[in-house]
């Protein structure tokens, strides 16, 4: 179990490092916008394979406060990305 629980962490830590790239070099507003995104999930799959791990609920309700506010924001940003034509 233990390999497991270290090959998740690589995985994941490779993802956030490559998101954080993303974040910092991305050429548009837009690209650093999916990228925080993107590392809020990776965070999320980290809360939700520890708490997987040390078979421990009470983490549970973080996650779900983490899962509304990238929603929120995700959908926030398309609204406000999206060009309207001038009225």
């Amino acid at each position: 179990m233990t390999v497991v629980a270290v090959i998740v962490t690589v995985l994941l830590t490779a993802g956030a490092v490559l998101a954080l790239v993303r974040i910092v070099r991305g050429p548009t507003v837009l690209d650093r916008i999916i990228a925080m995104d993107v590392l809020l999930a990776i965070v999320m799959a980290a809360i939700g394979a520890e708490a997987a791990f040390s078979r421990d609920a009470t983490a549970l309700p973080v996650l779900v406060v983490l899962s509304i506010l990238g929603f929120i924001g995700s959908v926030s940003v398309a609204r406000f990305a999206t060009t309207r034509p001038p009225s």
